[in-house]
């Protein structure tokens, strides 16, 4: 078999067996595929069962000049995946991964909006348009639950129990969660999707999708992202933010007002608390402030 069958092969796995998101499947893929290439510019006949630690250093070293230490951990993470599920099948009894060092990273601290910010990102949008409606009310999930962009473009209205106060996310992995939703973020779906939904042309396959673009169809990551930029450059905000820099706005401001570590992992749906535990870097402040009220030697 050549590259593109094992690879193929694996992406089934890692989306079956795994149950992976299509975006790492997709990054997993991509440096695999690099890999290949790596191999073919430099006239290296190996495939995936033939392949030795030796080569794989030769393209760790060369992809080390072109991206950092974080993308390059990504990917030698993405190649021990991919050699472990070969000897798991069978294919081959080694791993040329077993002696490659991950580069030391550190953990990177995750950007956040004020709430001035955000208020200003979201008075940004042009209410006179139709989109304008659907915006607001992705702004305001986003805010106001936390989620990752991939859990907002594919819920469904199935998914809100407004009457219970939650709406049902499906994760990472399928994993499912129920995440609490305040009445002003379910004001602003319901305008959206009342007022403005009702007139689209649904596409077939998308009736259950709340928020949909102007063909009636699921919108893409990539529409999040441009929405936001496009607010961020009209405020003129000087951050570089994305759809993740509201998810982790929630969970700074829910932490800096007095909620615990264990609500905000089950409502980010982080299978690990040391995931979560990140935001308690973010404000120091915050931190003495506890400490002075409630430490009895303060």
């Amino acid at each position: 078999m050549n590259w593109q069958t094992y690879i193929k092969s694996f992406q089934s796995y890692l989306k079956i067996e795994r149950g992976l998101s299509q975006n790492t499947i997709d990054n997993y893929s991509f440096d695999l595929l690099r890999l290949r290439q790596f191999l073919d510019e430099n006239s290296i006949s190996k495939n995936p069962i033939t392949i030795g630690e030796e080569e794989i250093q030769q393209f760790i070293y060369a992809v080390s000049k072109e991206v950092n230490p974080r993308s390059q951990a990504r990917i030698i993470s993405g190649l021990k995946s991919f050699f472990t599920y070969l000897i798991f099948e069978d294919y081959r009894a080694d791993n040329p991964m077993e002696l490659i060092e991950t580069p030391k990273i550190g953990r990177k601290l995750p950007d956040t909006l004020s709430v001035q910010d955000i208020d200003a990102l979201i008075a940004a949008i042009d209410l006179s348009k139709d989109e304008g409606e659907r915006n607001k009310a992705i702004l305001e999930t986003l805010y106001g639950c936390g989620l990752r962009v991939s859990e907002l473009i594919s819920l469904k209205i199935s998914d809100l129990f407004f009457d219970e106060g939650f709406i049902k996310i499906t994760g990472k992995g399928n994993k499912q969660r129920f995440v609490p939703i305040g009445s002003t973020t379910q004001k602003f779906i319901e305008l959206y999707k009342n007022h403005v939904r009702t007139h689209l042309n649904i596409q077939k396959g998308h009736e259950d999708t709340l928020f949909l673009n102007r063909r009636g169809k699921q919108l893409t990551r990539a529409m999040i992202f441009t929405i936001i930029k496009d607010l961020a450059v009209k405020i003129e905000l000087n951050k570089a933010i994305s759809p993740h820099t509201f998810r982790h706005s929630f969970a700074t401001h829910l932490l800096e007002n007095g909620a615990d570590l264990r609500s905000i992992q089950l409502m980010l749906g982080h299978e690990s608390i040391t995931t979560t535990e990140v935001y308690v870097h973010l404000d120091r402040k915050h931190l003495t402030q506890i400490v002075n009220k409630f430490h009895p030697r303060k």
